[in-house]
């Protein structure tokens, strides 16, 4: 009987050999279950809290991304500008046009008017410029009337002459434009090329709109 073996017992409570078994081994599987359980728990929580975070700053996903399309369908275009402005524009004999020549060249004023008057514009005073444009003009012409005719008779008259420089003078009254003839002068737009610009001018083409379906 080995000296282990407490008095009085033997058989199967018999302990052989010089050391007590060791009982500590259930109790570290039981330690290492927990601390894999609450390893487990603790990932859960995280990813939990990641997917929320995630959701407070997308702006909860689908809920978003349904918001988008209603908030461009709300989007209306307005009516063009354009079609405002053509309104706006005078028929060329609704238009009183004083022809004024700043070169040097003769009889140019006169023949410029006679062209104008067949093309429907009523003739003012036609003449020699003045001393403040008279041999001054570089470009082919000058365009000048009052503030209002920059938006409605000077477009038009243009439209004969598309090279020409427009101004305005403020304090200009009555509603008369002036040519004043430069030295780049040569000739009057072509009849049919006019037409058509003045046509356009009448006629704008619509701004192009947006291809968006309204909800």
């Amino acid at each position: 009987m080995s000296m282990l073996t407490p008095p009085g017992m033997g058989g199967k409570y018999r302990i052989t050999g010089d050391k007590f078994p060791r009982m500590r081994q259930r109790r570290r599987r039981g330690r290492f279950v927990v601390v894999v359980v609450a390893s487990v728990a603790a990932l859960s929580l995280i990813g939990w809290g990641t997917l929320q975070l995630i959701d407070v700053f997308t702006g909860g996903g689908k809920k978003a991304s349904a918001a988008g399309p209603k908030a461009d369908c709300a989007t209306k275009a307005g009516p063009s500008p354009t079609t405002t402005a053509a309104a706006s524009v005078p028929k060329p004999a609704q238009i009183t046009v004083n022809v004024y020549n700043a070169t040097p060249r003769s009889g140019l004023a006169k023949d410029t008017a006679d062209e104008l008057e067949k093309r429907g514009f009523k003739i003012g005073d036609v003449g020699n410029a003045s001393k403040e444009f008279d041999k001054k003009i570089k470009g082919t012409a000058i365009l000048l009337g009052p503030s209002s005719s920059l938006n409605s008779s000077l477009p038009v008259l243009a439209t004969q002459l598309t090279s020409a420089e427009r101004r305005t003078d403020a304090s200009r009254k009555g509603a008369d434009v002036d040519l004043i003839i430069g030295n780049g002068f040569k000739n009057l737009t072509a009849k049919s090329d006019a037409d058509k610009a003045l046509a356009a001018l009448r006629n704008p083409q619509p701004a192009p709109t947006s291809s968006k379906k309204s909800c």
